[in-house]
């Protein structure tokens, strides 16, 4: 996404609004943990568990680990460039427009995906009290079980048209009150999963469980494929608030690091106890016919039945309730999130300007109206949280690909620039994290894949359109710093994950490559994708320029959305 333009935006008079510094602390570190914690670790337990068995505490601890590397990334550029909306800022101070453009096109569509996979997860628990879903059989990622999924009933896409609705009229009317609210819903979401993990462990703790169907029963294929198709990744990405927020916290030098650091710390933890109590509170019986095969009574809601199962009434009723709370907390922020990403877009020449229009209120009305109705043609394609899950964590982390890229060519363009927080181990940890970024991607499988690609070639297709319409304006499109590497990364991608066997040999892909084979071949693709980056990256004075230009429309945007 560029944040150049051709024009100065308008200047807002000195004494009028201005974004405060008010975020402390606790709020940022909350805002990324408030996030991570959404409908995800409702359903991951039981994903994870189907795809990897016990191993699936492997999977977890893996997922948090390539999260971090990602997260420590982030939090150099965070505290170097402590912008609202950081994370699509970035690639335009390295690459120019047409970097940024797709990254911020591929962070847009992860990000309008987010409510909807919410509203799912809600809805899907809700099931206990009307037919919002019904359940439907799909075959299991590696195995050739079946495994079931919940799809949205006639009445579930009304429910679901109904709750997008009512995230934009809180948006409208009622965020400020809402952000207030924030702190004790994620103390909330802490002591649920707190209290059902330690319920668990108390009720019931079955040990052979962990080794009587075999630990890893779907083998190395399994465990990382629970990663990126299991909720695992997916419960790992609000992280991000850390970023987006770090224009508007008072000391970004300190909580920064903290709040992007720490909040995947803390609910890694959270998650890989959770994983061990879930594993551990079901009865052997239930997996007498294969992990890939497990199903229950009542799974739409899968922590609520165990916690049924065991006798614990009282905790289903917690649950239910959090099916509630925890979506609805985390839908909110990306509704917000998304109408702002729109709004900036517009407000920087990527997209149509009416977008970029505010109420009296400030509230970017017809960007929050474009949310809502993609999440309508959301919900189409893919109809339950499972299936859409795969989707956005492949996207989400495809958009997050472009920081170990800037953190590398920023080295070189800024060297002298003050680092609050610096990266140890030079070109390793970005690598890694570009790798491993990578990988997340590929281990979504084809069937997400070529769907995130098709997102991408729309997202040019209307660059053109609008471009040729007028309604974009990219001064600084440096195709040559940005398309030297976004093109065959997209393409190696692409390719590699065609000739792959993810989810499965033959669903849909060649299933030609093993995963050695696989994991070789896009580390190879990482490296040298990553080398381009660096070797074409823009001059440090156009750096220096895109970077006082970037920072001057920041305070605009801020100032206006005050």
């Amino acid at each position: 996404m560029s944040t150049a333009s051709t024009t100065t935006p308008t200047e807002p008079a000195e004494d009028g609004p201005q974004l405060r510094r008010h975020v402390g602390i606790v709020g940022l570190l909350f805002a990324s943990v408030g996030s991570i914690i959404g409908s995800g670790w409702l359903f991951g337990a039981l994903n994870a568990s189907q795809q990897a068995g016990p191993a699936a505490t492997i999977s977890w601890a893996l997922g948090g680990l390539m999260i971090l590397l990602i997260a420590l990334v982030y939090a150099e550029l965070g505290t170097m460039f402590p912008l609202s909306g950081g994370v699509v800022r970035y690639p335009h101070l390295s690459f120019g427009s047409f970097a940024s453009y797709t990254a911020g096109w591929i962070t847009w569509v992860a990000v309008a995906t987010t409510a909807p996979i919410e509203v799912l997860g809600a809805l899907q628990y809700a099931t206990k009290y009307a037919d919002f879903t019904k359940p439907h059989c799909v075959s299991a990622c590696g195995t050739d079980a079946e495994v079931t999924v919940h799809t949205l009933t006639g009445i579930g896409y009304v429910a679901a048209v109904v709750l997008m609705a009512l995230f934009v009229v809180v948006n409208y009317f009622g965020i400020k009150w809402f952000a207030r609210l924030n702190n004790v819903l994620v103390w909330w979401k802490l002591a649920i999963i707190t209290v059902v993990v330690i319920a668990f462990l108390v009720t019931a703790f079955h040990g052979s469980n962990f080794h009587s169907q075999g630990f890893a029963p779907s083998g190395i294929h399994g465990i990382f494929s629970a990663i990126a198709t299991g909720g695992i990744v997916f419960s790992f990405l609000g992280f991000r608030q850390g970023i987006e927020l770090a224009g508007e916290t008072d000391n970004p030098r300190r909580n920064v690091p903290i709040a992007v650091i720490g909040s995947v710390l803390i609910t890694g933890v959270i998650y890989v106890a959770l994983q061990v109590a879930f594993i551990g509170a079901l009865k052997p019986s239930l997996i007498g016919h294969g992990w890939a095969n497990l199903s229950f009574e009542n799974d739409f809601g899968p922590l609520a039945a165990i916690a049924t199962l065991l006798g614990l009434g009282w905790l289903a009723v917690l649950l239910y309730a959090d099916a509630i709370v925890s979506p609805g907390d985390t839908g909110l922020i990306y509704t917000t999130i998304t109408s702002r990403i729109s709004y900036a877009m517009a407000r920087n020449g990527n997209a149509p300007g009416f977008l970029a229009r505010t109420t009296d209120r400030g509230v970017p009305m017809l960007s929050l109206i474009v949310t809502f109705f993609v999440g309508l043609i959301v919900f189409l394609p893919f109809p339950s949280w499972q299936q859409l899950v795969g989707f956005i964590s492949s996207a989400t982390v495809m958009s997050f690909a472009s920081g170990p890229l800037v953190l590398a060519a920023m080295r070189a363009q800024q060297p002298e620039r003050e680092r609050p927080f610096r990266l140890a181990g030079g070109h390793a940890i970005p690598l890694l994290a570009f790798w491993a970024s990578n990988m997340i991607v590929y281990w979504s499988g084809w069937d997400v894949d070529w769907k995130l690609m098709v997102a991408v070639l729309i997202g040019f297709v209307l660059l053109g359109v609008f471009t040729l319409a007028g309604q974009v304006h990219l001064p600084d499109m440096a195709f040559k710093s940005g398309a030297a590497w976004v093109l065959p990364w997209l393409i190696g991608v692409t390719v590699i994950s065609y000739l792959g066997s993810f989810p499965e040999p033959g669903a849909g892909n060649r299933g030609l490559l093993n995963f050695e084979t696989s994991a070789a071949l896009m580390g190879v693709l990482s490296v040298v994708v990553y080398v381009l980056a660096y070797r074409y990256r823009l001059s440090p004075e156009e750096t220096e320029r895109h970077i006082a230009e970037t920072e001057e429309e920041a305070r605009v945007e801020d100032a206006q959305l005050a």
